[in-house]
């Protein structure tokens, strides 16, 4: 990276922070700090639950499969929005719909105080090891690109790049920082911006790549063969339907999504974020892919994991290297900041408010709720420094977790619809599945406790179908658990009285709240900002002016439209 690289990331980093603390004056309630007021704008949330879906494994471990394998990891990645859409046509409303603060609130009365407690602990567990391990992983990627002058105290003196430490402590203390000040609109917003900034950098790639092949038909003719397959022989049409499944799942259930659905004015607009996020997951995963497998005509002996480092460094002109290492820190930060938000607000509400201070004001739900925040990041952080430690403990954890993944998403989807399924079918699905789960993909595992002669070749077919034993234990099971017991009980679920009457309770005090206007101002900002800066950086290089250019114009347009619309919009109002 040049100076003008690490200028251009300093100025985005300042960027989010700023955004971050300017929200901060929209946090007088809990409401605010957890569900933005339900005054998210339906294009911010689905924006922002795109972005959540990203992490840095989006450009190392899918740039490295789309590097291999070509257009089967656009198609994989294409089931994320067909489970998105069909999310939003049966599931995404019901959240909105019953009026709760947080996805908690609504495991609470659904299936009681118990199942808020497993839930919590066992996802916050999971999620915040997997998403410390993103956070190692981005900063292993991004400290391999930002060489840093001798004497520098945040340089790594066996590399002389930045510090692997101080690389963890820095992005994740400005995620956390953020998170802290402005709750969720900060994530929306931010994600919201992040999303700008990644289509940007990938947009800007795209045409440099193909300039360095001679082309469309270039890349065509100098693609290795099979390499536009929509399946191959470890992706099949199977693997694509199960990933479509377990991410119904996950993106129905799960609580940072389920949050961007209760963020939002109405039903309506609960639809129309899960639809744009599918929309856009059905059209741009050929987009930010595309540089990999370009790539992969250039050098076709790279290491797959660093094919996206290396088409960047082999197009972008000087200043875009620092917008792409924005990119990327973009994609694992919404994760994080989602992840943060979402359990500090479960902690305010469920543990602290109706455990210890149910006369707890808004006010000081608010601090205590960025008091989470910060304590939730510091463990983030701490587990990602200690990850080069752990031995690989953090896999363990991960694999073992993950295994309730499923089996916890699925009786939450089904409590939405069923109203015979309580608590018990909860546990029941989760020790199923779990002890199945345990035995499958540990116990006759690589290594496995239960692996013997009598049983090493099935732990050989296992370990060779680990995506078909995944489908199994994450949608099968629980799917054919719940069939039964929703099939088995005869009465109603307390649980489902008490939602109903918390649906009928918000239908009678017909609140409505109105999206507000402040998301499309901040955008129509950062464009400018973003056009300003492609102006900028002309000087500083001796090709590809033009580009430059026409991108600092066409984000000019874009800017003064969102500004003109929203003028419009005032003078109707008023």
């Amino acid at each position: 990276m040049l100076p003008v690289d690490y200028f251009v990331l300093s100025i985005y980093l300042l960027g989010i922070f700023l955004v971050g603390v300017f929200l901060s004056t929209k946090n007088k309630s809990s409401a605010d700090m957890f569900a933005a007021g339900g005054e998210s704008p339906w294009w911010t949330s689905g924006l922002s639950s795109f972005m959540t879906m990203f992490s840095a494994g989006t450009f190392v471990v899918w740039g490295g499969i789309a590097y291999q394998h070509g257009l089967v990891a656009v198609v994989i990645n294409l089931c994320y929005g067909v489970a998105a859409i069909l999310v939003g046509y049966f599931v995404a409303g019901h959240w909105k719909r019953m009026g709760v603060k947080t996805p908690a609130e609504f495991i609470e009365l659904r299936f009681g105080s118990a199942a808020v407690q497993f839930y919590t602990w066992a996802m916050m567990v999971f999620r915040i090891v997997g998403v410390a391990v993103s956070l190692y992983s981005l900063s292993i990627v991004l400290v391999a690109m930002m060489p840093l002058a001798d004497g520098n105290p945040f340089q790594d003196p066996a590399t002389g790049n930045l510090s692997l430490m101080w690389a963890i402590i820095i992005f994740g203390g400005i995620v956390v920082i953020y998170t802290m000040a402005g709750g969720l609109w900060a994530v929306l917003m931010t994600d919201v911006l992040q999303f700008i900034v990644l289509n940007l950098a990938v947009i800007f790639i795209v045409p440099l790549a193909f300039g360095q092949v001679g082309g469309v038909s270039g890349f065509l003719e100098r693609a290795p063969q099979g390499f536009f397959a929509l399946t191959s022989d470890k992706y099949t049409i199977f693997f694509l339907v199960g990933w479509v499944l377990i991410h119904f799942f996950m993106i129905g259930a799960e609580w940072a999504f389920a949050q961007r659905f209760i963020c939002v004015s109405s039903e309506k607009d609960a639809k129309k974020s899960c639809y744009l996020f599918g929309g856009l997951y059905l059209l741009s995963p050929m987009l930010w892919l595309l540089p990999p497998m370009i790539y992969r005509t250039i050098d076709p002996n790279a290491d797959p994991q660093e094919a996206y480092i290396l088409a960047c460094r082999a197009v972008l002109p000087a200043g875009m290297v620092g917008l792409m290492v924005a990119a990327m820190f973009s994609a694992t930060a919404s994760m994080v900041s989602s992840q943060l938000n979402v359990f500090a607000g479960v902690l305010t509400d469920e543990i602290y408010r109706r455990l210890l201070r149910s006369d707890a004001s808004d006010g000081h739900l608010v601090k205590v709720g960025r008091l989470f925040t910060v304590i939730l990041g510091a463990v983030l952080i701490a587990v990602s420094l200690l990850i080069p430690y752990l031995g690989g403990a953090e896999k363990v954890v991960v694999a073992i977790t993950s295994l309730m993944v499923g089996p916890l998403l699925a009786p939450t989807i089904w409590g939405l619809f069923s109203p015979r399924v309580g608590i018990r079918a909860i546990w029941t699905t989760v020790a199923i599945s779990f002890v199945l789960g345990l035995i499958l993909k540990i116990g006759l595992g690589a290594n496995g406790f239960l692996v013997s002669e009598s049983t090493s070749d099935f732990a050989i077919w296992l370990q060779a179908n680990g995506t078909t034993v995944d489908l199994i234990i994450g949608v099968v099971i629980p799917v054919c658990v719940l069939t039964v017991m929703h099939k088995w009980r005869g009465e109603i679920a307390p649980g489902w009285t008490r939602v109903q009457q918390q649906v009928s309770d918000v239908m009678a005090a017909g609140q409505v709240t109105e999206a507000s206007a402040l998301p499309a101002l901040i955008v129509g900002g950062c464009l400018f900002l973003c056009a300003l800066l492609m102006f900028g950086l002309i000087p500083f290089n001796d090709s590809g002016h033009r580009i430059l250019a026409v991108f600092g114009g066409v984000l000019l347009l874009i800017s003064g439209a969102i500004f003109l619309f929203i003028n419009l919009q005032k003078k109707r109002i008023s």
